[in-house]
């Protein structure tokens, strides 16, 4: 049987640990640059959509006394890691699906499912108090099904469902909403909610044809999860195939010289990620996006896929390539909020293969590594980000908007948690 752990509204657990009077109040806690709510106790689930834009709300925050947190993922993290070593001491078949979420293998067919679920719950509550709940099914589908009952209904299921008969499993799917099914997005069920498909038992007596023909194998493999046949295991590491780094503006920029500058740093902070990871890449996309929110301003985002005549890592060559990509999609007429640059075709560098007719760009490369890697040594000695490229802002170094961030009781030692 699997199982799927979740920690329930997580973020907001990981902040009430720490401010125990908050317990039974309405707390959120915002994304990236303040910009929207990410976590809610279920006190404020009445009150603020998921995904709610912050600024849009802060009149109801104030008016129903509703506690806001910016995002503290050290703190998270450390948490996270202590919920999941605690998973290991049950069995050690456990795969890190995210942040808060795992699933568990369990080969014993006879075991007591319901008694063990509740034994999980309680022993990650002693060691971190995070709450949780508890899906058991024969495949991992079914067991995200079964931790959203468990969820549901927390009080009727002790926090804990197994899904271990046909005529449970008859039920879950039939209680189910299509766009509740793990791995069915927003578009694909509109379009079967279009054909009349309301429910995952509704999904699951399409023909296998249908599904092969209108979707893809994926789609195929997810009914047969739902009808009990394991498809998806544990999911083995497998090479990166892109690496990213994208960033949210403190404010709306529109002059060019701001725009390349950010877009600089931003290739410059892929290139040190693909050397940690001895990896090189063949190709770089930069996007664009104006704030969806300012429906008073003009609305544009676009993206670019800029080839790379030759693998690298390079910073130089990185931010040369990114920002002529950024120069085609680039327009003046608008104010943008947010930007990225995306690493794309990575492999490993030990297998690049050299090129005799390399682009003029790249013929310093060898001069351009050993250069990167006296700037690594630097920047880990001195201090992140002490030595750029001239085409940064060497006095500006990257915050978030963070102004209701809680301590990193955790991970700072001025920050511990101080008891009088």
């Amino acid at each position: 049987m699997f199982a799927l752990v979740d920690c329930n509204n997580f973020y907001v657990s990981c902040e009430r640990i720490f401010h125990p009077e908050l317990e039974g109040k309405a707390v959120v806690v915002l994304s990236n640059n303040d910009g929207c709510v990410v976590s809610r106790s279920n006190e404020a689930k009445a009150w603020i959509p998921m995904g709610a834009p912050a600024f849009q709300f802060e009149e109801v925050f104030r008016e129903k006394n509703i506690e806001v947190f910016s995002s503290n993922y050290a703190l998270y993290g450390n948490m996270s890691n202590r919920v999941m070593n605690t998973l290991l001491s049950f069995t050690p078949d456990v795969e890190f699906y995210s942040i808060d979420e795992s699933f568990l293998w369990f080969p014993n067919s006879d075991m007591d499912f319901q008694s063990k679920g509740i034994e999980i719950r309680e022993k990650i509550l002693k060691h971190t108090t995070i709450p949780t709940c508890v899906g058991f099914a024969p495949t991992k589908t079914l067991s995200k099904a079964a931790n959203l009952i468990a969820k549901k209904f927390i009080d009727q299921t002790q926090g804990v469902y197994v899904i271990d008969s046909e005529e449970k499993r008859i039920k879950a799917l039939r209680w189910l909403k299509v766009e509740d099914v793990w791995g069915i997005g927003r578009q694909i069920s509109k379009k079967l909610k279009a054909r009349n498909i309301l429910t995952a038992y509704d999904f699951t007596q399409l023909p296998d044809s249908y599904l092969r023909k209108e979707f893809s194998v994926v789609l195929l493999r997810l009914k047969k999860e739902l009808c009990g046949e394991p498809c998806l295991g544990f999911e083995e590491e497998v090479p990166r195939k892109s690496l990213a780094t994208t960033r949210t503006f403190e404010s709306n920029l529109g002059e060019w010289d701001e725009i390349k500058e950010r877009v600089s740093t931003f290739s410059s902070s892929c290139a040190e990620k693909l050397r940690k990871h001895d990896l090189v890449a063949n190709a770089v996309m930069v996007f664009l996006k104006t704030n969806r929110h300012r429906k008073d301003q003009g609305q544009y985002s676009n993206s670019i896929v800029v080839p790379l005549p030759s693998p690298t890592n390079s910073d130089i060559l990185l931010s040369k390539y990114a920002t002529n990509g950024l120069r085609q999609i680039f327009k003046r007429e608008f104010l943008y909020k947010k930007a990225g640059v995306i690493m794309l075709d990575l492999q490993a560098d030990e297998n690049l293969q050299l090129n005799l007719f390399r682009p003029k760009a790249y013929q310093n490369e060898d001069k351009q590594r050993e250069l990167m890697s006296v700037m690594d040594r630097l920047n880990r000695k001195l201090g992140q980000k002490k030595v750029k490229l001239a085409s940064q802002d060497l006095r500006r170094t990257w915050k978030m908007k963070q102004e209701k961030l809680s301590k990193a009781y955790l991970s700072n030692w001025n920050e511990l948690l101080e008891v009088e």
